[in-house]
């Protein structure tokens, strides 16, 4: 049988002020699904209200596997849908770090609900993948349920890299994401004030202010009273559709992501295929040393860029080739991972085991 993977999310209208599809896990899902059906793997997405029109999509696709996008699915709506659909194999997959987990307060518990109930957990990062295992051992469950399911990106053509023009007098850095603690944006606000002092020029310091999560109202507070009293500019954007995103990136000079826990960060890859250079922490293992910087250490941030900023042109280019390989060689083993577990061969060798068991 061909395999078909339905991807369900939980439809979130207007919690931040923009549309559901337009959030970073919609656009990650999608950029999943896109690539599954280019390699010949049915896929389709789905949002709905809440874990009770799950049946309605499933019944609708006749998927063989149903992946919920993150913790929102109760445990026990489990053992109706399972069932109801006895043949669907049933993944929720986590899309986050041990330490953004931590704050969640329901994923570790949950997650050993679901490997109890034969549902799989997979996670979009290999380190989350290494500490849920631990939970499933701990709690005498087999690991093997914990599974492994990276995040890919429509990576543009090397060809198509240009670096971007500067404004005299002016920087604009940015700090997108949702605001919470653990995007460290306060650190990099001050980061990018020393930077932009030590060249004498006007720091924007670009942020989005309308997702604010996990006590990251004290956060904004303190970026506009530290702006407001400034010689600086804090930039507020809306949360905005995916093009409208990468069209403002466009006039960004340098994207800053020195956060504390990552997986993936679809911002960063969204600047790198603008041809934006990036700063991070070595929570994005998937680019190299050369980008990361301490998210503790406030003038190691500046310096950083600092040293962005004085790249001759030949350098500047050599940086945003790094970066669109670096994110070639991540999506190509992403899409192998994906191609491995739902392709043609992994239903070949599925039969012959069956085969094999039957005999």
């Amino acid at each position: 049988m061909k395999n078909r993977l339905l991807f369900i999310l939980k439809s979130r209208e207007g919690h931040w002020g923009y549309g559901s599809r337009e959030s970073g896990l919609s656009n990650s899902v999608r950029f999943v699904v896109d690539m599954l059906n280019s390699n010949g793997i049915e896929a389709q997405s789905v949002e709905v209200v809440d874990n009770n029109a799950i049946d309605r999509e499933v019944t609708a696709y006749r998927p063989t596997h149903v992946i919920i996008e993150a913790f929102w699915v109760v445990p026990e709506k489990f053992d109706i849908l399972q069932k109801l659909h006895p043949q669907v194999q049933w993944i929720v997959r986590d899309h986050s770090e041990t330490p953004f987990l931590a704050n969640e307060g329901i994923a570790f518990g949950w997650t050993v609900d679901y490997l109890q109930r034969g549902v799989e957990v997979m996670c979009n990062a290999p380190r989350a993948v290494s500490d849920m295992a631990v939970v499933a051992m701990g709690c005498g469950l087999d690991p093997s349920g914990i599974t492994y399911g990276p995040n890919v990106y429509p990576v543009p053509r090397l060809c198509d890299i240009a670096p971007h023009a500067r404004q005299q007098g002016v920087v604009n850095i940015g700090c997108f994401g949702a605001v919470r603690p653990l995007k460290n944006h306060m650190t990099q606000a001050i980061a990018a004030i020393a930077f932009a002092e030590s060249i004498g020029s006007v720091l924007r310091f670009h942020i989005n202010a309308t997702r604010v999560e996990g006590q990251g109202s004290p956060v904004l507070k303190n970026l506009r009273e530290l702006f407001a009293r400034s010689d600086h500019e804090l930039v507020e954007h809306g949360w905005m559709p995916h093009a409208e995103f990468l069209s403002v990136l466009s006039g960004i000079d340098i994207l800053m992501q020195v956060s504390f826990t990552e997986t993936f960060n679809i911002v960063a890859a969204d600047a790198m295929a603008m041809s934006v250079p990036v700063l991070v922490s070595s929570e994005l293992p998937w680019i190299g040393h050369y980008a990361h910087r301490n998210p503790t250490d406030a003038a190691d941030m500046a310096q950083g860029l600092y040293a962005i900023w004085n790249e001759n042109e030949h350098e500047r280019l050599k940086r945003l080739l790094k970066q669109r390989r670096d994110m070639e060689v991540y999506c190509a083993r992403s899409s192998a991972t994906w191609q491995r577990r739902f392709g043609r061969k992994a239903r070949l060798v599925g039969m012959e085991t069956q085969g094999m068991a039957n005999a």
